[in-house]
């Protein structure tokens, strides 16, 4: 929930407009009884975000739930504009696969997410073809727009190598910034909830239609890949589209208000896009995502007065303006605000420039069976060279920030994502594979 970390093709419009009841009913039917949380969000850590588009969505396609491009330079869901709801799934590769089986997986996968970001349905569909046979597609999103769903897909080191065995031949291929996470100051880890050899991030702006899409992912890769941890996210709590309202996270501020924009190209050349140069060649044109479920004590934090929840942040809760100043994105005075407040250590000002671009979600997974309240922010930041940006942030913030008060990170994860598809008849991770 980093506060200071804030920073398409459209469907015609009469088939947007015929299905937005529809959509509307799913949204009040939310995540509900979607199953397995996920883990890995840092809740308003790491605060100095830089976002860029990896894909020329124009700004205007931002909302009409149309298509984003599958096919680019980058993959779709990291600069794009940030959509409404989340799917992320965490998959493990079975014992019994084999290079060529993985191989043979990316290549069904890259088609069926090429299809269903297109709004279209996987393979034959979900109603024609054998009746003896079960259908290609699970079929609850026919009908439904595409909802701008983005799938991205990243690998953890984990597929490079496991317990000291090279699987599948790609231990050479393992980029030096493709590290295990270090334990930081207070973090609680779940094992159940972190780590994978794979991960699917799916985005759209219907939750059916993004779990739809995880769901036919699994469905597919049944026998060479199974879900290790999967995490339901609603309610955006970052931005990188700047000219849009600033969300705001479950503690009821303004997340995101320093987050990259998806078309500062700069910036996201700067601080999102792997260079030629940096690793081995395949990740050329990716990104190092990080994944931390970060757990709200909500309770504790509702009892808290302003004035503390304030100084905490070091923001004003309406306006969401700095202190001493008047506006949200007026220029902060880092001297104004208590030294352990969360702007005050995680602005970009406070860490040489530093910046990772954010896509966090807000998540709530019922309770935790003491009456209180399993929610918090599903954290998401992509960057460079995850050494150079989100450790040292999370250091700084897991030692001294006044936020540690009222939230437990949980989960944790870490993948290196390849650059986009080009074309048709190309895969996911087809550079790394050879």
């Amino acid at each position: 929930m980093d506060a200071e970390n804030e920073q398409q093709n459209g469907t015609p419009a009469a088939a947007d407009t015929t299905n937005r009841a529809a959509v509307s009913r799913r949204a009040v039917i939310g995540w509900a009884g979607a199953g397995v949380a996920l883990g890995a969000a840092a809740v308003g850590s790491v605060a100095a975000a830089t976002r860029q588009d990896s894909d020329p969505v124009p700004a205007a396609n931002a909302t009409t739930g149309g298509e984003v491009p599958f096919y680019g330079e980058h993959q779709a869901g990291i600069s794009t504009p940030v959509q409404d709801r989340l799917h992320f799934a965490a998959f493990d590769v079975s014992e019994k696969a084999t290079r060529e089986s993985l191989v043979k997986l990316l290549k069904e996968w890259t088609k069926a997410a090429a299809a269903m970001t297109g709004g279209r349905e996987v393979g034959t569909g979900a109603v024609p073809g054998s009746a003896e046979a079960p259908p290609d597609d699970t079929g609850e999103a026919l009908g439904l727009p595409a909802s701008r769903l983005t799938l991205t897909i990243g690998f953890g080191p984990s597929l490079f190598e496991k317990d000291g065995i090279d699987r599948f031949g790609l231990k050479a291929q393992r980029p030096e910034a493709l590290i295990e996470l270090p334990n930081f100051k207070g973090d609680k880890l779940d094992p159940l909830r972190s780590g994978g050899d794979l991960c699917v991030q799916a985005c759209a702006d219907d939750p059916q239609v993004a779990v739809h899409a995880i769901r036919n992912l699994a469905r597919i890769g049944m026998g060479t890949v199974n879900i290790r941890w999967s995490q339901l996210g609603f309610g955006k709590t970052s931005s990188t589209t700047p000219d849009e309202q600033t969300p705001r996270n479950l503690m009821g501020f303004k997340d995101g208000t320093h987050n990259i924009a998806g078309t500062d190209a700069a910036n996201l050349t700067e601080h999102v896009w792997a260079a030629p140069g940096d690793g081995p060649e395949w990740m050329t044109g990716g990104s190092y995502l990080v994944a931390r479920r970060i757990r709200m004590h909500i309770e504790t934090w509702d009892r808290a007065s302003l004035k503390d929840q304030e100084d905490t942040f070091g923001r004003t809760k309406g306006e969401g303006a700095p202190y001493g100043r008047a506006k949200e994105h007026d220029a902060p005075d880092l001297k104004a605000m208590p030294a352990t407040s969360h702007v005050a250590l995680a602005h970009p000002d406070a860490n040489n420039g530093l910046m990772i671009l954010r896509r966090g979600f807000s998540f709530t997974d019922g309770t935790d069976g003491l009456g209180r309240l399993d929610a918090g922010l599903f954290f998401l930041a992509y960057q460079r060279d995850t050494r150079k940006a989100f450790v040292p942030l999370q250091q700084r913030l897991a030692a001294s920030d006044k936020l540690n008060e009222y939230i437990q990170h949980v989960g944790s994860a870490h993948f290196a994502c390849p650059a986009g598809v080009r074309k048709p008849g190309e895969w996911w991770g087809q550079a790394l594979f050879g």
